[in-house]
Parts: C-alpha cells; structure tokens; sequence
C-alpha cells in the first residue's frame, strides 16, 4: 500500500510538473493586452509603450497597449479584474494601485485580488510651476503658497494618482491648501502648465523633463534622495529644504490573483529581459526614471512593496477623506 500511495504521489507530481511545463511552452496563444488605467501620453503610458515591444518580442506574441483611462485607475484595473486570469490581461501598473483599496472601498472588484509579476521602474515626482511663477526657488514658493493660499491652483491627473498624492504630501508638508485642480489625465495638466492657465504641478519625471529641460515649464526640487539624472540642475527637496518632502513614482506589472504561478513566472522572465535592454534603460534614464532594483523586480519582491504602500498611503488618504468622481 505504501509503495502504491508513494507511486501515486510520484505520478501526480510529474503530471503537474508536465502540466506546468505544457502551460509555460503554449503560454501566451494570442496577443497579450497590457492596460493602462490613464490617458495616452501620460508617464505610464509613455512607459508602458517604451517595454512592450520588448515584452512582446520576448513572449513571441505581441503585447497590445490599451488606455482604460478615469477613476484613479480603478477603471483600468477593473477591465484587468475582469478577464480570465490566464495572463493574456495585464495591468501596467502604478502608484494608484496603492490607493484605490483606501480610496474606493466599495468596488465590484477585490483591489488586492493581484498578483504582482515585477517592478518596472521608480521615477522621481519634481515640483513644478508655469513659466513665469513669481518665485526663484523652492523657499520662495513655500513662502507664496503660505501667504496665497487658495488664491493659487495646483493641478493632477486625478484622485488617487500619483500626481495627485504629490500634492497631498507637498501641501501636508508646507502646512497650507491651494486650490487643487483634477484633470482626466497627466497631458492635460502638462498642456495648462505650458499655458500659463495652471500654477503648480507635482508630477513624475517621467511626463516633464523634457518640458523642464526645454524651458516650457520651471522645476523647483525633485523629490528623492538622489538628483535625476536627466535633470541634473534641479536640486533634491532636501537640498532646497524641504526634506520631509519625500516620494517617488513607480510602476509594476500586475496579473489577477489566481494566475497560474508558471505564468506569472513567464512573463517576469520576459520583464527581466527587457529590463537587461541597454537601449530601454538609456531612454528610462532619458525620461527621468530609474530601472526597478533587482530585489523588486520579481513576484514576490513586488508583491511585498506594493502592500507596504497601501499601508504608507492609507492615513494621509484618510485623514483627506477625498474619492475619485
């Protein structure tokens, strides 16, 4: 009986292990969609589009970037909730990932229903202002602020995105509210900044150092430890003396929960590869952001991150007691 019970277990062992395998050498059968939950043009989306091609050539299928912009990335996570978990639906990730569990309890979907595949990259948030913002350095736009208030207007891609949790934490650090302006989207904040119709920003690297290198738009601090490389002039928060003013962005690959592990395991291989690409990180570094770190670009070191901040987030985003419209 014990030489049958241990056969029995050894037969159903390598079925499995040929299972997985069958499932790793079909795995993927079609174009995989990889969404994002913002407009085009913004700084995940411009990511998401710089490794696809990469993603795709790695899988042997092609990997399809589609928009499922509004609600601070709950529509776009939803649309990824709601496909098969198979890894043929894919989240390109963000921030916003950590604040809809806080922001949006009451969703048709579980927000933590995810698994992480791997980190993609962390980017720096700057400080930003319409051209001509009557203030040479950050000291003198913490002092305008105080004293303007809401006479001044600070825009974001929505409640709940990253650019708008830079905002919470500027104006918690500061001590003082402006008018904070939701847009549908980080273009759309860009497009009023370089308008002259919008005073402030808080947004990625990712989506203003071009325009800040062009001189369209002024930067008055990065908000991370280290200077970006792309914006080697702009000096840190910490630098410039708000050093509690602290943050970055990122974005992850995400698949539901319930994803075959050989799955999510496949497409972290094809991550990794794109992330060894020289010409995909040279243009990374180009737009401000920096590669994930090798501890965070693997399932579980992804996975481990992201719930470390929802519980980073969860207080200031209850003590705003704001929701996405």
């Amino acid at each position: 009986m014990l030489k049958a019970a241990g056969l029995a277990l050894l037969t159903a062992g390598c079925a499995g292990a040929a299972a997985a395998q069958g499932l790793t050498a079909t795995f993927p059968t079609r174009p995989v969609t990889m969404v994002v939950g913002f407009a085009p043009g913004g700084p995940a989306d411009v990511i998401a589009r710089l490794i696809a091609p990469g993603l795709g050539a790695d899988l042997g299928q092609p990997v399809v970037v589609e928009n499922a912009g509004g609600a601070g990335g709950s529509l776009g996570q939803g649309r990824v909730m709601a496909a098969r978990a198979d890894g043929q639906t894919i989240l390109f990730g963000s921030l916003a990932q950590a604040t809809i569990p806080t922001l949006l309890p009451r969703l048709n979907f579980d927000p933590l229903a995810l698994q992480a595949i791997g980190m993609v990259n962390e980017v720096p948030m700057a400080i930003i202002a319409r051209r001509d913002f009557p203030a040479a350095n950050l000291a003198e736009l913490v002092a305008l602020v105080r004293r303007e208030g809401r006479g001044l207007n600070l825009g974001n891609a929505g409640v709940g995105s990253t650019s708008h949790l830079c905002s919470l934490l500027l104006l918690a650090t500061i001590g003082s509210p402006v008018t904070l302006v939701p847009y549908r989207g980080n273009a759309l904040v860009m497009n009023d900044l370089m308008a002259g119709t919008l005073d402030l920003g808080c947004d990625q690297t990712t989506n203003n150092a071009g325009h800040i290198q062009s001189g369209t738009i002024r930067a008055y601090a990065i908000t991370t430890p280290d200077r970006a490389t792309a914006l080697a002039g702009v000096p840190t928060t910490a630098e410039a003396g708000l050093p509690e003013m602290r943050m970055s962005g990122w974005n992850m690959l995400f698949a539901p929960a319930g994803t075959p592990g050989v799955v999510v395991d496949r497409l972290n291989r094809a991550l990794m590869t794109v992330l060894r690409d020289e010409n995909v990180l040279r243009r990374m570094v180009e737009l401000g952001s920096n590669p994930a770190t090798d501890a965070r670009r693997t399932p579980a070191g992804g996975q481990a991150f992201w719930l470390a901040e929802i519980a980073r987030w969860k207080p200031l985003l209850e003590a705003v007691g704001q929701s996405p419209d």
